[in-house]
Parts: C-alpha cells; structure tokens; sequence
C-alpha cells in the first residue's frame, strides 16, 4: 500500500517507489479504466483560455518524465487509493523526478506540467481542463494536434493538443471502455457516454484520415427545468405553462430538431412534468437522459462483438419495453424502423411517451417518421402510415438553434388528422424573428396563433387543467434579445 513520505531525514521511500540509482525498474502498468477516478478541479471563477500554447520542448519533457513515472510508479498500487491522495503520490513523484533530471523550468511551468500528467494518469489528459467548465457545450477534437469547442452556441479553436495520435487513441478507448464498448480499426465507430452522461463519439483511423475524432456533447452539472428555459429565452412563461400542460395530461410527443438544437435537453426538461408514482421506461443507444423521477427503468442498446454477435438494437428494447408494464416510453432518438415500435405503443395503451427525431419543421418530422418506417420494411401503404402517425402523435416540439447560437422553441405544433392522404397540423404557438440587434443577436417573439381548442381539449379537462390551458394560448408575449417581456397581445 502506497504511504506519505515523511518529513523526516532519511526517511525511506514509499512501496510504490523503488529506485536504484536514479531511476527504479518498472513495475506492472494497470489498464488504464483500473486507475481511479479524478478529483473535481476546483471551480473557476471566470472562463479562462483552457490550455495555452507550449513548445515542443514543453512536450518533449513531459514524455521524458511522463516515461520515467511509468517506470517508476506501481500503478496497481496506485489504482487502490483514493483519487485524492493518488494524484498527490503522483505530484510527489513528479517532483523527485524533475529534480533527479536537472529539468529547468519555471514554478508556474512545472505546476502546468505536474497537473498535465496527473490528469494523463488519473483522467482524461489534455481533455480535463475542458470537461472541467461548465461553459462548455461540446468539445470536437480533430486528431492530435486540433480541439475546438462551443461556448454560448459559438464554435472556437483551443490551444489543447495532444502529443500524438496514439495519446488520443488511448484516451478514447479508456472512455469507450467504462461502458463495455471498444474502438480499433475492426470496430472503428463507437458511441459511448462519460460517467456524468455526456456523450461522446469516437471515429478512428482508418475511418478518420487526420488521426481520431473525438466528439464530447457535454450536460450541464445542474439539471434544467422549463423554468430556465424561460429564463434563457428559449420559451415565454405562456409557453412553459402550454408545454407543462401537454406533459401532464399524457401527450404523445415528438420533440423534432436539427444537431445541436437542444433536443435531448428539452425532453429531459418535458419529463419534469411526468407525475412522480408512474413507471417510465427509457430507451437510448446512450444513456444521458436525466429523469427526475423515483420509478425509472433506463435501457440502452449493445453493439456486436467481435464477432459480429450479440447486439440488441433499438428496435430491440423498444420491443422488449412494452413487456415490462411502463407507463409513459421515451426513446432518446429515433432513427430508424423502432418508429415504428413507439408508433403502435403510442397507440396502444402508453399515453404520454416522447421521443425525439431529427428533423427541421414539424411537417419534415412527420415526413421522417413516415419514411423510417418504410426503411424497417414494412408493406405498408403511405396512407395507413400517416394514418398511424395522425392516430398516435398529438404533439410535435420544434427545437431550432438560430443563426446567432440562440436556441429556441420555435413552433409547439399539434397533429390533428388526415385531410385524404395529407396530415394537417396547426401550431399552437410560433416563434418570429422581428429583427436583430446591433450585436447580430436574434431579436423575435413567441406568439399564440389563436387556437382557442386543441384537439387534446378533452384530455386537459379530465385533469383539471383548462383553464391553464385557455390562458396559455391566449397569451403572446414579445421578448428583447435577452428574454425580457417588452410587451403582450391577446388573441
């Protein structure tokens, strides 16, 4: 077992360290998912730049005294400690290291370099100062030597990098690996999700010309609810009441949206409004949704294995979920022929499930929908198709991200039938761009179109909510660019 060093003359060295002149043997090197988990950084006050630019010098030294721990430190040993006190045996160790070296480097650069390797050891290397801010929506690293990130719906180059390739290689697969997954060249696509539920996706050489590219979708440590939806301008009051509203009364709802439009955000924000006493089953290829709820059931699809067996497909788990009595089913995404599974337990028996899909307007959703269903194979007419979407969505959410990074709510639509072969819709609340400011902010409103009866009337008034119901959409608010009321109309 590892031990501090004392402060005492003469004191011997820690078991996990055995030095014969200046360098000890090495020692067994653990797997690197065996190691502990990092600390949390302390908090910043401010976002700072996440990592400046260093020499090549700079990462020649690391590799020496990164190579010299490896042979120096017993990482088996080291995988027993807590988080804490392994990452202070490492500074230590460091430390010895660099002065055994006669490595000359400044106080500020060797307290960079001792923090970059204990998060190389315990953590995610280079990544660790980025999935540290809570700024940070995705983090997009383009091979080694290039890292982008998001912040505030803006895209931005980093001064992160990596030593190579293989560096990258091997922080991929140590986060593939926590969830059971892999990725190498004979399985090099792999989706996966980091412990907090932030996912992430891996595509490797030789898929991926210019080295791996890792994709980080990071979640907010705080949980959001409608209310900050309001507070961010995504939604008016009106429309958190209307969304709340179409949540509880069991709806069926499919939350449509381009990539990185808030999707997946704005169904964890729907299923707040999901009574506490109901069993919700999830379906996700992988697990991120942050249900709320004490009586949950997460399930989440498995790719082949090596041999090219085993994998449970989406399709799959939305199946086995309709024998597992749920309440409301929620698929994460839906991409392909399980449209079809969520389709017929919408219409039989599960009010109130929700799931979401890619798509640009709520008329392209039902077109999506329509479509992935014929890719299952299923010879069905087009019309007894649209007739199954008409008889199981009530609702469609539009998600969009603007121009200026904003995202916003922009249409709350209702599916109400079939007019022949076509499916009508009318919106219950629009979202309209009036303008932009000086700073090239989105300015617009969220407007009620009028509706004064949705379809789901008789839903709202078996659970007591009409009259929520009737001011939600008799409201329509006009908001500044940073989601202040400035005015109100009533239709």
């Amino acid at each position: 077992m590892f031990g501090r060093r004392s402060n005492e003359a003469g004191a011997t060295r820690r078991p996990a360290v055995q030095q014969t002149g200046t360098q000890a043997p090495a020692k067994t090197v653990v797997e690197p998912k065996q190691t502990a988990a990092p600390p949390p950084p302390p908090p910043r006050a401010e976002p700072v730049e996440p990592q400046r630019k260093h020499s090549e010098e700079y990462y020649d030294v690391k590799t020496t005294v990164f190579n010299a721990l490896i042979d120096t430190i017993d990482l088996t040993q080291l995988a027993k400690l807590e988080a804490a006190a392994a990452r202070e045996e490492i500074r230590d160790i460091v430390s010895e290291i660099i002065q055994l070296k006669n490595v000359v480097m400044s106080i500020a650069e060797q307290e960079e370099l001792l923090e970059d390797i204990c998060n190389d050891v315990l953590g995610y290397g280079p990544l660790e100062p980025l999935l540290a801010r809570d700024d940070i929506a995705d983090i997009m690293v383009n091979g080694a030597q290039t890292t982008f990130i998001e912040v505030n719906g803006k895209v931005q180059k980093t001064g992160v990098r990596f030593a190579d390739n293989a560096q990258l290689m091997n922080i991929c697969q140590r986060i593939v690996s926590q969830v059971g997954r892999r990725v190498d060249e004979s399985s090099p696509i792999c989706d996966a999700r980091l412990p907090d539920g932030s996912r992430v996706n891996v595509i490797a050489p030789p898929l991926a010309i210019d080295g791996p590219a890792l994709t980080i979708r990071k979640f907010k440590k705080d949980r959001l609810r409608l209310e900050q939806l309001v507070k961010f301008g995504s939604i008016t009051p009106a429309g958190k009441t209307l969304l709340e509203i179409i949540g509880r009364v069991r709806c069926n709802i499919i939350v449509s949206g381009g990539t990185g439009s808030g999707k997946t955000t704005l169904l964890n924000c729907l299923t707040g409004s999901i009574d506490s006493d109901e069993r919700i089953v999830t379906c996700e290829d992988s697990a991120e949704l942050q249900l709320q709820q004490p009586h949950v059931v997460r399930l989440e699809t498995r790719p082949p294995n090596l041999e090219g067996e085993g994998q449970i497909t989406m399709r799959d788990l939305v199946k086995n979920c309709l024998r597992m009595r749920p309440e409301r089913i929620i698929v994460g995404e839906v991409r392909g022929p399980e449209a079809f599974d969520l389709l017929q337990a919408m219409n039989t028996g599960h009010d109130g499930s929700m799931g979401t899909l890619h798509a640009n307007s709520p008329r392209e959703a039902i077109s999506r929908m329509e479509s992935m269903i014929m890719m299952g194979g299923f010879a069905l007419p087009t019309k007894t198709i649209r007739e199954m979407i008409t008889g199981s969505v009530d609702i469609i959410v539009q998600a969009s991200r603007l121009r200026d990074g904003s995202r916003k709510i922009t249409h709350v639509t209702e599916v109400v039938g079939m007019e022949g072969e076509v499916v009508t819709l009318q919106n219950l609340m629009v979202f309209e761009i009036t303008g932009e400011d000086a700073n090239g902010k989105i300015v617009g409103r969220h407007r009620s179109t009028g509706i004064a009866r949705p379809r789901f009337w008789e839903r709202a008034e078996y659970y007591g909510e009409t009259e929520r119901l009737t001011n939600a959409l008799a409201s329509s608010e006009v908001r500044d660019e940073y989601g202040n009321t400035v005015g109100e109309q009533h239709g």
